[in-house]
């Protein structure tokens, strides 16, 4: 039987995003265990992230600390109606859904992608 490989549907920024919310006084070293990536990736990320407005960083001392833009838009066309304080409600929804299409699906069928 063939082996499958892990899969992670979110990216190194969106997990970053998410990671960054519960712990803004986090360091590149932290991340980068928890994401599965390398200090060097998660500062490339980091500052691309600031770049682009998700994120604004505070240096402190020796370490920073990171907020997230809540009120910035995601970028993709599938996505640009979601603010980036909307990840974690989406990705962590605790309650039961119901059978058939929810108001998020029925919005997805109504855009043209």
């Amino acid at each position: 039987m063939k082996e499958t490989k892990d899969r992670n549907f979110i990216t190194n920024d969106g997990l970053m995003l998410l990671y960054i919310a519960k712990h803004p006084q986090c360091t590149a070293r932290d991340m980068a265990p928890i994401i599965k990536a390398t200090e060097r990736t998660v500062h490339r990320v980091l500052v691309d992230l600031e770049r682009e407005g998700y994120i604004t960083r505070q240096r402190t001392g020796k370490g920073n600390i990171y907020r997230v833009n809540c009120e910035r838009r995601l970028k993709h066309k599938l996505t640009r109606e979601s603010l980036i304080g909307d990840l974690p409600d989406l990705l962590s929804r605790k309650t039961k859904r119901k059978r058939g299409l929810g108001s998020h699906h029925r919005r997805l069928e109504k855009h043209e992608y």
